[in-house]
Parts: structure tokens; sequence; C-alpha cells
């Protein structure tokens, strides 16, 4: 078996049934002879760089996937037929690939999706956080130098009035 990567674009007015059956259909033809889907990414509606059939978007979906060559043939005269699909892309990414290697790819994506998604709960925490922050200081009193002024004065006035009662009493 042989490692690949496929992208490709489906029309943007396809419902989400329309395009979960296009991505189950490609995914069932990878499947024979033992092949393996590694990673499935639906990056969902995009804006396309130019025009593609007089489409200014289009759904994305990204697979990593282990298979024979005959069946990335195969995928590819379905998606010439199919007229959803706009347009596509396959890369070989290794020449061969083994059961452990496919193991490891799995264990990596896992990993980098576990990892996005802590990076994305860390980020939200923090956002929440500085929201908090933000609610803590708007609900403290603001002191000016107005507001301050005539409880010096005050201070000032109390603490003359207790020195002149204290040498009144001296004398």
């Amino acid at each position: 078996m042989r490692r690949y990567e496929t992208i490709y674009i489906l029309r943007p007015t396809m419902s989400e049934d329309e395009v979960n059956a296009t991505i189950e259909t490609t995914n069932t033809i990878l499947n024979n002879d033992g092949g393996q889907i590694l990673s499935l990414d639906k990056w969902g509606i995009r804006t396309l760089a130019y025009l593609i059939q007089n489409e200014t978007q289009g759904y994305y979906v990204f697979c990593d996937y282990a298979t024979e060559p005959g069946n990335v043939t195969e995928m590819e005269r379905k998606f010439r037929i199919d007229e959803s699909v706009m347009k596509y892309m396959t890369i070989k990414t290794s020449d061969s690939i083994d059961a452990e290697g496919i193991t490891a790819a799995r264990g990596e994506y896992e990993a980098a999706v576990a990892a996005v998604a802590e990076a994305e709960a860390k980020a939200e925490a923090e956002a929440e956080a500085a929201k908090q922050d933000t609610k803590q200081s708007d609900s403290k009193p603001e002191i000016t130098k107005d507001a301050e002024t005539p409880k010096a004065e005050v201070a000032t006035e109390v603490a003359t009035e207790a020195s002149e009662a204290t040498e009144t009493k001296s004398d």
C-alpha cells in the first residue's frame, strides 16, 4: 500500500446530506483492498482564489489515507464523472506504508487533534479570565483627585483640632 493525501472541493450549494454521501462514496472506494482512512477533515465552505465552474466558494474536504494505486485511480475517475466535485488534487506522500506506519499516523493525527482542542480550551479560559478582570476593574469605584482633596482637608483639620486641644489642656 501507498500513502496519499487528497483535497477535493465540492459545490457549496450541496446540502449536508449530499456532502456526506459524496464523502462516504469516496471512503468506500479508498477502503477497498485493505485501504484505510488515516484522517478526514471537513474544512467547510471557503472562498476560492479564482472562479471554478462559475463558483466563488467551495466545500473543502481533506483526506489522508493508505490504499492501493488502483483505488486512487478509481476515486479520481468518479470525481471526473461526479458534477458535485469541482476540483481535486491527490499527492503521494509515501511509496509504502505498513500496519505500524498506519497506527503511528493515526496516533499523530489524534495527538494533533488533542493539542488543538487543548489550545482552544486554554485560549477560551484566558479570554474568560480577561473578561472577569475587566468586569472587576469596572466595578471598583474610581478615586479622583477631587474626591481625595476633601478627605485630606478633613483629616488635616481633625489633626489640627486635636493638637490644639492637647495644647490647651497642657496650659
